[in-house]
């Protein structure tokens, strides 16, 4: 089933559910609708809630599907990291709230994501994240989306 989605400007484009769907289980609703909601803000001259987008990817290793999204808070003490472990079937973002990490996963350098970074990890693909720092914790958001529910979320891998 197709819709038009109209706001105060008219008309923005026409989507399927599905697509529809997959968007609100993988992105805050907020996100998703950020400018609309910005628009709707100037146009009546008052001041409303920032929208910022962090990240806007499709996808990936999941055949498009989602049965399931996961939003967790992680929090790492200095010098602590997860072990390297995978997502069968679920794709990771980590948005990082406060402090830094470093995040490898495999086949890519390493990467230092300060708060308000963010970064995208393909379902299955072997990765782990640490705060490499000495006195300061750090804390992030973690969104997963879930293409088969009866997978284990979390698998170690030996690396």
């Amino acid at each position: 089933m197709t819709r038009k989605i109209e706001n105060l400007d008219g008309p923005i484009s026409r989507i399927s559910r599905r697509i529809a769907l997959q968007i609100a289980s993988t992105f805050p609703l907020t996100v998703a609708l950020a400018g609309t909601a910005s628009k709707a803000a100037r146009a009546q001259g008052s001041t409303g809630p920032k929208f910022t987008q962090l990240l806007r990817r499709d996808l990936e290793g999941q055949g498009n599907q989602v049965q399931e999204s996961i939003v967790i808070l992680a929090e790492f003490q200095p010098g602590q990291g997860s072990p390297w472990h995978n997502h069968p079937g679920a794709q990771g973002i980590l948005y990082v709230l406060e402090g830094n990490v470093t995040a490898e996963v495999e086949g890519r350098a390493a990467a230092t994501i300060k708060a308000g970074g963010v970064i995208l990890i393909p379902a299955e693909a072997p990765h782990m994240v640490r705060n490499d720092g000495t006195s300061v914790p750090a804390r992030a958001m973690v969104t997963y989306s879930r293409a088969d529910k009866e997978k284990p979320l979390l698998v170690v891998v030996k690396k």
